[in-house]
């Protein structure tokens, strides 16, 4: 019985990869500047994700297992009114806390700080700056700020000087 198991899995992981290989071999070619990050079983049987990086961005395609068909367009759960392609793309896209260079942001911290937030932050960005008042009525918080001025990059040098303070937080705020 246990042999059995085995050969099967090894039957479908087989069958996994083969579809995994044709696909890419027919679809690679016609992507143009887009190149194939991942091919795996999508959210409904027998259809496949094929995750795409291109110029703006990751893209998610389905397509049947030989790729003779390609669907460009999400996929909607109606029972549940779920967007499955707009959930899968925000998974993908996450970016782990973990990761972010923290060593490399303004660190502000209010009380013991035990509630951490990451900001990306633009000194001229008027939102910003209505956010950022906000936080400061929150206690027990750090607040890790990544400087980003992108609606006056000519002003850059203010944000090296926030940078280049004795105290950050403070030439910050």
């Amino acid at each position: 019985m246990s042999r059995f198991f085995v050969i099967a899995l090894f039957l479908l992981g087989t069958s996994a990869w083969g579809n995994e290989a044709q696909i890419r071999k027919v679809l690679e070619p016609k992507l143009g500047a887009g190149k194939i990050e991942g091919v795996q079983p999508g959210p409904i049987p027998g259809l496949w994700e094929v995750r795409v990086r291109t110029e703006g961005g990751l893209r998610i395609l389905y397509t049947d297992a030989t790729a003779a068909h390609v669907i460009d367009g999400n996929i909607h759960e109606v029972r549940t009114n779920r967007d499955l392609t707009e959930e899968r793309l925000r998974k993908l896209n996450a970016i782990k806390f973990e990761a972010l260079p923290l060593d490399q942001a303004v660190k502000v911290q209010r009380g013991d700080g035990r509630r951490v937030l990451v900001m990306f932050s633009d000194p001229y960005c008027p939102y910003c700056v209505r956010f950022e008042k906000t936080l400061q009525q929150i206690n027990d918080i750090t607040v890790y700020v990544f400087m980003f001025p992108v609606i006056r990059p000519q002003n850059a040098d203010h944000s090296k000087a926030v940078w280049c303070s004795p105290d950050r937080a403070k030439a910050w705020l």
